[in-house]
């Protein structure tokens, strides 16, 4: 990691936890959440169930859009699912404080890939001016570039309708919708 990277915190992927990771990630502290915590928010969620909806059956993570949105609203923020079918050229990228990506991935058992899609769940940050990609799967943070060059990869992960954005943002934003640009 070079000099630059050495200060961005960034949660290399375990078992099937990149919701973790990438609220982790995106609000750059390794205790923001655990495991457990997201547990927690799981059952809270859905008290009742034998079979949480809300993560893998197995118990190892997998956790769904709700276990994100509710873990954000602990830490006081708030949470915009991105329609994909507006030009990401109008968001408002200083009223916002992180993304979370979720995109299809392929899944692999050792060497073998396996015939399924699994949805992967990977943050990123604007750091001193650069936009980070902080996938779980990476060894380090992967520098995006400048505004213009995260636009462009914005685009690009959602192109084809797969993937999806959350926008990160203060709850006085959402409330606002002060994240995207009137035009």
């Amino acid at each position: 990691m070079d000099g630059a990277n050495s200060e961005i915190y960034h949660e290399k992927q375990k078992w099937e936890l990149c919701a973790l990771h990438a609220l982790n990630n995106v609000l750059q502290d390794k205790e923001a959440f655990t495991k457990k915590d997201l547990d927690e928010i799981c059952i809270r969620l859905s008290p009742d169930t034998l079979i949480n909806p809300h993560r893998s059956i197995l118990g190892l993570g997998n956790y769904d859009v709700n276990v994100i949105m509710a873990a954000l609203q602990l830490k006081g923020l708030s949470c915009v699912w991105f329609d994909k079918r507006r030009d990401v050229n109008f968001l408002d990228l200083s009223n916002i404080k992180g993304f979370i990506i979720n995109i299809p991935c392929g899944l692999r058992l050792g060497f073998l890939k396996l015939p399924v899609k699994r949805k992967h769940w990977f943050g990123i940050r604007e750091i001193d001016g650069v936009y980070y990609n902080l996938d779980s799967k990476f060894s380090t943070p992967s520098e995006i570039g400048n505004k213009s060059e995260f636009l462009k990869f914005l685009q690009q992960q959602l192109k084809g309708g797969n993937g999806e954005l959350l926008l990160v943002v203060n709850p006085n934003v959402e409330q606002e919708s002060s994240w995207w640009k009137v035009h």
